[in-house]
């Protein structure tokens, strides 16, 4: 009883820090346009917040699986979530913007180790048959944290100003803090492997320059006809190359990239990254849709599409105990399924479909995604031996921003090109009309391309299989 009684503390433990961390990626969303009036900058710059957030998330992910291996469970939790409280500190108290940008930084360090931390030591604590129902009520907390950030965003802001957004934050860090100093316990052995620099270097390079590169693809005018983000992502595609060959090379990789030899991983870590980028595509262009034809307000446009990004949360608990009791397939294949349904229907949107229809196809476009990710990610990550699990987690949780960033470059692009090959075939002056019409043209190109990845999904779940994981000894009984 007490080894479970323990075992359910560490995950509360984790659950809280982790609530916070990721709840910090999206609250300072809707606070960018303040901060350009309060210190008085571009838009370019600004976006710096939520770039910059995730460049130094993808860049120390690789790292979490040497530093995994070279600290304890308690000094991994409590260091991680006190950088995060420190960058917390620094943001809050920040008097211009390279403070309030270094303080974000600092957060974005705590916040990017502190999840592959979290999963590593979940995989150790539980057996494969019940990992689903404990990465689903752990997704519950990283999938429901984002989806109410911007709503809680929206109101802290007009009652308490944007400093709040940080403020609020710091007890929660604390509490979480002492919570891990009394309760937490240590999991798995500290091994202390040898820290190869170039393969540190390289992966840094690589990684930070390819999430660098598509961010900026995303968010600039000129897409990838800029040069310099060609080079960006020329050197950094090199590096990555020059990094996998090493790992494949040395004794003691940073990241064994071996895990990819496992089928189900593969296959799995695939459809996650699938989804990744429809997910994250999805919450930057169908904004922009209900801002720009449909004429919502930013606030609204959040509100419209928070009952799906909740749904999405909530679901995941669920999907990860029928996980547990019916495996992979029986999720993924019907999940797969109604996310192409859903794609068709969104590559045939216009201001005609009513908004209640909208609501509820973006609903079911999240519960596509929450019987799909948590089930394939789980799946992946069952099939690796013990020795893997740090290696196995770093390569997914590095290979969500990098999906991300990927998804939202493509899509952006691809919508902006079709809006502007409409607008070319117009001929005189250009009305709003016109622009609203060349809006959901884009926004029809955009999503033919999802289609085409949510069927490339559909195919390649047809061929997953439930893993069958090597023998595993949980620390502690079996709940």
């Amino acid at each position: 009883m007490e080894t479970q009684l323990n075992r359910k503390i560490i995950l509360i433990t984790f659950m809280i820090g982790a609530f916070f961390a990721v709840l910090n990626e999206t609250l300072l969303n809707i606070a960018l346009t303040e901060l350009m009036v309060v210190f008085d900058l571009e838009a370019a710059t600004v976006q710096w917040m939520a770039t910059g957030f995730m460049l130094v998330m993808g860049v120390l992910m690789p790292i979490s699986a040497l530093l995994i291996q070279w600290f304890t469970t308690r000094q991994m939790f409590i260091g991680v979530m006190s950088v995060f409280l420190a960058g917390t500190i620094i943001a809050a108290s920040a008097i211009n913007f390279p403070m309030l940008l270094t303080g974000r930084m600092v957060q974005a360090v705590g916040t990017g180790l502190l999840i592959p931390v979290i999963m590593n030591a979940l995989l150790l604590l539980y057996p494969p048959e019940v990992r689903g129902r404990i990465m689903g009520t752990f997704g519950l907390v990283i999938m429901f944290a984002p989806a109410i950030g911007p709503t809680l965003s929206g109101v802290i802001v007009d009652f308490l100003g944007w400093r709040w957004l940080f403020i609020t934050v710091i007890p929660f860090a604390v509490f979480s803090i002492l919570f891990g100093v009394k309760y937490l316990q240590n999991v798995g052995e500290v091994t202390r492997p040898k820290a190869d620099i170039l393969s540190i270097v390289l992966s840094s390079i690589g990684i930070g320059g390819i999430v660098y590169g598509f961010s900026s693809a995303g968010e600039s005018g000129e897409g990838f006809s800029s040069v310099s983000i060609l080079a960006i992502l020329g050197i950094s595609f090199v590096s990555l190359i020059l990094f996998v060959v090493r790992q494949l090379k040395i004794d003691e990789p940073l990241l064994d990239v071996r895990v990819f030899t496992y089928k189900s991983y593969a296959r799995g870590i695939i459809i996650f990254v699938i989804v990744i980028m429809a997910m994250f595509a999805s919450e930057i262009v169908m904004p922009m849709y209900l801002q720009g034809p449909l004429g919502y307000s930013a606030k609204v446009a959040g509100l419209l599409l928070l009952p799906g990004a909740l749904l999405n949360g909530l679901m995941s608990p669920v999907m990860g105990t029928l996980f547990d009791k019916f495996g992979p397939r029986k999720l993924i294949i019907p999940g797969t399924v109604v996310l192409t349904g859903v794609m068709i229907f969104f590559s045939n949107l216009g201001p005609a479909i009513p908004i209640w229809i909208f609501i509820f196809s973006y609903m079911v476009l999240m519960l596509s995604v929450s019987a799909i990710l948590m089930p394939a990610q789980t799946n992946a990550l069952n099939e690796l031996p013990k020795h893997l699990y740090p290696h196995g987690t770093a390569i997914a949780n590095t290979l969500q921003p990098i999906g991300g960033a990927l998804g939202v470059s493509i899509f952006v692009s691809i919508m902006s090109q079709g809006q502007n090959n409409y607008l070319d075939e117009q001929s005189g002056s250009v009305t709003q009309k016109v622009m609203d019409e060349a809006m959901i043209i884009g926004v029809h190109h955009a999503y033919w391309f999802a289609l085409a990845l949510s069927i490339g999904a559909f195919i390649i779940a047809l061929f997953i299989r439930k893993a069958v994981a090597p023998d595993f000894e949980p620390e502690g009984n079996e709940q």
